[in-house]
């Protein structure tokens, strides 16, 4: 009786699950390899194909820009209408010359000269007086002294004076405060409205490039005076300064003052940009605030060159600062110096 060991077929069946399992994990990655090949394939075929697209576009619109630009034949027409422009261009600038020279030697622009009611008769003087929207009982306090009632002022005019109110527009235009100097106006007939000046403090100085080139547009006068209306001013004694300077030239007249600018009630206001004048206590001389007076040839030339002229923080430093470099006569004349009141600065002029 043979007798043999039992075989057992546990270890060869464990191998050839082993061997199954990496032959499909094998497979599983090769399948996962090759999808994202093809993926990344597909990418880059999609990217060259949108590539390819755009150069296509990008061409064509080159191409239809160039045949846009491409130089065409000059007939004789065209020849012709260029030299036509030139022509005009050369006659554009020959006017603006002779324009600018007509301005500077008195010819005056955009409106009819006025003498006021004496027909033909230069006036002595134009009087500006500086108002505000809120300034109505200032303006009623001087209409009721030294320019009281229209028949003053049509006697100050044949006298060879104009006085005005002056005033900018507000900067809501057409507003009520619009509105209400128009009403004034209709009824006292007194303004000069700078309808191209927007009315607020800070812009005070550019009022006064303003206010006289409107005067000397639209009157002829020896003087032009500006004054503000918290002055009580003596209009007689300022009739006669004014008639004791007719023969003076290019004056520039005024209470004459340099270095630190006290205002009022022993404020000291300085120029923000004092460095251009030398230092804060050596400012040039020029006329103070409450009354300047220019002659004719002076408020021509703020008149001409006002898109160029620079102001400052004040009136008066402005336009004393354009008085520097020019033929001007200075006048410092002590009458024209107020005194302070609580309300209102007293100008003598006795």
């Amino acid at each position: 009786m043979d007798s043999s060991l039992p075989v057992t077929t546990t270890s060869s069946s464990k191998s050839e699950r082993r061997s199954k399992s990496k032959t499909i994990q094998s497979s599983s990655k090769s399948s996962l390899l090759l999808g994202f090949m093809s993926c990344l394939a597909w990418l880059y075929v999609a990217g060259r194909l949108w590539q390819d697209g755009e150069n296509r576009m990008l061409l064509a619109s080159l191409l239809k820009k160039n045949s846009v630009q491409r130089p065409k034949v000059l007939t004789m027409e065209d020849k012709l209408m260029v030299l036509g422009c030139k022509e005009l261009e050369r006659r554009i600038v020959e006017a603006e010359m002779e324009i600018t020279l007509a301005k500077s030697q008195g010819y005056l622009k955009n409106q009819q000269l006025q003498s006021g009611p004496s027909s033909g008769k230069k006036l002595l003087a134009v009087i500006g007086v500086y108002t505000g929207f809120g300034g109505r009982l200032r303006r009623n306090v001087i209409r009721g002294s030294w320019m009281s009632k229209a028949n003053v002022l049509s006697k100050l005019e044949e006298r060879g004076i104009v006085v005005r109110f002056v005033i900018g527009r507000s900067p809501n235009r057409g507003d009520s405060l619009d509105r209400n100097i128009d009403e004034e106006n209709r009824s006292t007939n007194d303004f000069l409205i700078l309808d191209h000046h927007e009315e607020a403090a800070e812009e005070l100085p550019k009022k006064a490039k303003f206010f006289y080139s409107k005067a000397v547009q639209t009157w002829d006068a020896e003087f032009y005076v500006k004054v503000d209306d918290n002055v009580n001013l003596n209009i007689d004694g300022l009739i006669e300064l004014l008639q004791s300077r007719r023969d003076t030239n290019s004056a520039y007249i005024g209470c004459m003052k340099s270095g630190e600018v006290v205002v009022e009630e022993g404020k000291t206001w300085y120029e923000p940009e004092w460095w251009k004048f030398g230092d804060q206590k050596s400012y040039f001389s020029h006329a103070a605030g409450p009354i300047i007076i220019l002659s004719k040839n002076l408020a021509q030339y703020i008149d001409i060159n006002s898109a160029s002229l620079k102001t400052y923080a004040y009136d008066d430093t402005s336009v004393g600062s354009w008085m520097i470099g020019l033929q001007a006569t200075y006048i410092d004349e002590t009458r024209l110096c107020c005194s302070y009141t609580e309300q209102d600065k007293v100008c003598s002029l006795t």
